[in-house]
């Protein structure tokens, strides 16, 4: 089978779970080959072999740290001219996707971005992706050189597939544009202890219907008592009443968890651009007329501050 090329999102060497999902779906089409950069590099390995690596390729350099993007453009090209692999796969984060456009523009190659499935089809690759907030489903393939091919998080689900997962140091030359521009601090974001928002596979969101800062605690329970992480809308965030890192919908983050529990969000076109693609929607609103009831695989008619609650402590229940 022909080598597939996954470009490993890892802080640190922990690897983060749309990698994983890469790996599997990397499978579907080809053998996975990762590749690895910047500290903790070699780290990688064991966890990309449990998930179907043949080859894990690492190179640490400061350069991967100090510099925006280029680096890690220049290393993703060095190992494809090493490997001349069937398609490139990179997470679908916005570094994801500029590292993706900038390699397919050197290798001249057509990039598609945002797929939420792959499969193989004769001696290429078809990529499935939403579109019009995901009223629509399409298929497309690249034409011209090797396609490269940024995916969603939650696309797939993780599949441990052990293989060899050998590792092999990557050399690298820098290119002129690499040190253009320098990282010069960095301040990590506190940490709330519940899943990054667009990798999570349960969202509970807020909305205008939680109709305050401090009402926001009946959402985080339910999510904290789920193991969730937190959305909210941007009536809410427009208000002030949660963090714009937190926003789901078209001006925010674009999410597709397995679970996703909407309480006291109307609906908007908006708002739905960013999560219609998850498994399965759950609405909470007083409003039986609200537009979220025509997209939900399950509605509740009634005041969140009842609901919510009431639902937070069932889950807790049957946890216990």
């Amino acid at each position: 089978m022909a080598e597939v090329l996954v470009y490993v999102d890892h802080v640190d060497g922990a690897v983060r779970k749309p990698t994983l999902e890469l790996l599997t779906l990397a499978r579907r089409i080809g053998e996975p080959v990762a590749l690895a950069l910047g500290n903790g590099a070699a780290d990688t390995a064991a966890v990309l072999a449990e998930h179907g690596a043949i080859k894990v390729l690492t190179a640490e350099a400061p350069e991967f740290a100090d510099y925006l993007v280029v680096p890690k453009v220049d290393a993703l090209q060095a190992a494809y001219e090493a490997i001349s692999p069937a398609a490139v796969l990179v997470p679908s984060s916005a570094e994801g996707k500029e590292i993706a456009a900038r390699l397919a523009v050197r290798i001249q190659s057509g990039l598609i971005t945002d797929a939420v499935d792959l499969e193989a089809a004769g001696e290429g690759v078809v990529a499935s992706q939403s579109a019009f907030a995901a009223s629509y489903t399409t298929k497309s393939r690249v034409t011209t050189g090797t396609p490269v091919i940024t995916v969603k998080p939650n696309s797939a689900a993780v599949e441990a597939a052990p293989a060899a997962g050998a590792v092999e140091a990557l050399a690298v030359s820098f290119s002129a544009q690499a040190t253009g521009t320098k990282v010069t601090g960095r301040t990590p974001r506190e940490s709330t202890g519940r899943p990054e928002l667009t990798e999570a596979a349960i969202v509970v969101s807020g909305g205008r219907g939680v109709n305050g800062a401090d009402n926001f605690h009946v959402i985080e329970s339910l999510a904290d008592s789920l193991g969730a992480a937190v959305g909210a809308s941007r009536a809410a965030v427009d208000a002030g009443w949660y963090p714009h890192s937190n926003q789901v919908g078209q001006t925010g983050k674009s999410v597709s968890p397995q679970l996703y529990i909407a309480s006291g969000i109307s609906g908007a076109i908006q708002h739905r651009a960013g999560m219609q693609t998850s498994k399965t929607i759950v609405a909470i609103n007083k409003d039986a007329e609200a537009p979220i009831f025509d997209l939900v695989d399950y509605g509740v008619v009634g005041d969140l501050f009842d609901v919510v609650p009431q639902l937070t402590e069932e889950v807790n229940t049957r946890k216990g």
